[in-house]
């Protein structure tokens, strides 16, 4: 395994740096006070091609590979995680669909305006019924003439309102269970589709998630994704892959939470002494900084392996599962560290607490990688 970077990859990952520093992190109280990205960041996100990573060249898109995309998006990680999430939603589970199981002319008439950020995507499975039992959908789909007509409630949707492109999912023949689910390409302006509700979260603010709701929606026959009846074997391969990144982009925010809590215990003085140098600091110090090397480590483990086209079923259950529980722990740290100034709403350290939550429940909660990595396992002793 090499995980040695290319020098455009380099070249790349300082650009991101520094649009990073100086850019997004002087608006992250402004996201998260109005839960809104600002225009200018957007548009200069899509200057840097930031919403084309997993798009190949062909396209319009960076063509860099998972282990470059992780490089970047650890970069990303380390600012405000609205930010992070609506760039990973789109370059992850909303475009990697597309990428991997589109034939010629849809990826010819949608990644490229992916590519741009023209149009932003979207992942549609979950439902009021339908969570971590993905294979329980209640949204329908009925071949009439030249179109699908769909029905059917979507929610907790990331960047449903910012979104034109959406890889849903929906039961296109109820009695064969989860081989009877397809995956659709929908866009925004389809008849019959419109964006409900949008949520009030704990956390992730500036990233839209909302419900979709599908009354009689036209969606044309080309614009099934794949093959009718495997959208549910597409919806596992569109989060296998998407969790490499997510890791990585958990990986940035412990990084950026270590280098925090680093700083401030070598200037925060209390009996006489910075409180680095006293043993139950510098021990949590330690702590989370081998985690965060651990999770480095599988994290570019698995980005090589989905490069080489490996099967990573197991490895980013694993991964996800890991980074999900390590950027927690790290930011309960963190708190600790900080006292009473973790605590506080204007300081960043509470912040990205809020935000490491969602981690443990969203793209897979922690409960279901436990038991796909069981499964595997038991699928490996003959």
């Amino acid at each position: 395994m090499n995980f040695e970077l290319s020098e455009d990859i380099l070249f790349l990952k300082r650009n991101v740096r520094e649009f990073i520093q100086t850019e997004v992190e002087a608006v992250a109280m402004k996201i998260e006070e109005d839960d809104r990205i600002p225009e200018r960041i957007i548009t200069m996100s899509k200057e840097l091609g930031l919403f084309g990573l997993s798009i190949p060249e062909e396209y319009g898109g960076t063509g860099i590979g998972m282990v470059g995309k992780c490089a970047l998006y650890e970069e990303i990680g380390q600012t405000h995680n609205g930010y992070t999430t609506l760039i990973g939603a789109h370059t992850g589970i909303g475009t990697v669909g597309i990428v991997e199981m589109g034939n010629k002319k849809q990826k010819e008439k949608y990644l490229p305006r992916m590519a741009t950020g023209d149009w932003i995507g979207a992942f549609a499975l979950t439902e009021p019924d339908a969570g971590s039992n993905a294979a329980n959908l209640k949204t329908t789909a009925v071949k009439k003439g030249d179109k699908y007509i769909v029905n059917g409630l979507k929610h907790y949707i990331t960047n449903a309102s910012d979104a034109y492109v959406f890889t849903v999912m929906a039961v296109t023949d109820p009695d064969k269970g989860a081989k009877g689910i397809t995956s659709f390409i929908v866009e925004k302006d389809f008849p019959g589709f419109r964006v409900g509700s949008i949520e009030k979260k704990m956390g992730l603010k500036g990233s839209q998630s909302a419900e979709l709701v599908l009354e009689d929606c036209e969606v044309p026959i080309e614009n099934v994704l794949g093959i009718e009846g495997q959208g549910y074997v597409n919806a596992l391969k569109i989060l296998a892959n998407g969790r490499a990144g997510l890791a990585s982009r958990n990986l940035g925010s412990c990084q950026k939470l270590l280098d925090m809590s680093i700083a401030y215990a070598k200037e925060r003085i209390q009996f006489g002494e910075p409180i680095i140098r006293y043993q139950a600091v510098s021990h949590m110090l330690a702590e989370m900084a081998v985690e965060i090397e651990a999770l480095r480590s599988f994290t570019y483990r698995v980005a090589w392996m989905v490069d080489q086209k490996m099967k990573v079923i197991k490895e980013a259950a694993m991964l996800k599962l890991y980074g999900s529980e390590v950027y927690n722990r790290v930011a309960d740290k963190a708190v600790q560290i900080h006292g009473g100034l973790g605590y506080i709403s204007d300081y960043p350290i509470e912040r990205f607490y809020r935000d490491a939550r969602i981690t443990r429940i969203y793209e897979g909660t922690s409960e279901i990688q436990k038991n796909i990595i069981a499964s595997e396992l038991e699928k490996e002793i003959k």
